[in-house]
């Protein structure tokens, strides 16, 4: 079936370092695990209003025609199925001291859709590895994210929701201002084609 387009609102973080005019690729954790983990991060991160999200494509400073990009991502939906990611342990990047939650499941797929889309316009070669997660906060200095990871791991081990999602849309989105980024459109990923359907 055809990827269904919609366009998107804004989403912030105060004091999270993000450039200007960037473009990245995410999916949006849904439900009572977005619930939880919006209130993890702000409590980690006061002011951060930032959407619960897994990237897909990590934020690039690149020139490029929207209209393409979005068809370009569209393409890459009608071939790809929806998909589980399950969360891990909260663990801490050693270079960024980003406080991050590991995934138990999912990593092949996401990394397969970021293969297959950071090419032609929407190509880069970012200053780290693509390495699947889920931010929880950042610019943080080493013993912030000391601190901070052991309030995560806390909270993480008292709750007692789903520890899962569907990755099955994709929003596109673009930082007009540091710590803002906008939604410019939403792609949902090609249904399976079920028995008799």
């Amino acid at each position: 079936r055809a990827s269904k387009i919609t366009i998107g609102s804004e989403m912030g973080c105060e004091g999270e370092t993000s450039a200007v005019r960037h473009f990245a690729l995410v999916s949006y954790i849904p439900g009572r695990l977005a619930e939880f983990m919006d209130r993890l991060r702000f409590e980690l991160k006061p002011g951060c209003v930032l959407r619960s999200h897994v990237t897909v494509l990590p934020p690039r400073p690149i020139d490029l025609n929207i209209d393409e990009s979005v068809r370009q991502i569209a393409a890459e939906g009608r071939e790809s199925a929806p998909f589980w990611v399950e969360l891990g342990p909260v663990a801490i990047f050693e270079k960024s001291n980003v406080v991050y939650f590991t995934l138990r499941r999912g990593e092949r797929e996401l990394h397969a859709l970021h293969e297959n889309l950071n090419s032609g316009q929407l190509e880069y070669d970012g200053p780290f590895p693509y390495h699947p997660h889920i931010t929880l906060a950042q610019d943080l200095t080493r013993e912030q994210a000391i601190a901070l990871a052991e309030v995560a791991r806390e909270r993480w081990a008292s709750y007692d929701g789903p520890r899962e999602f569907c990755v099955d849309a994709l929003s596109f989105v673009r930082s007009d201002a540091p710590g803002i980024w906008r939604d410019l459109a939403h792609v949902d990923l090609s249904q399976p084609v079920t028995a008799g359907g």
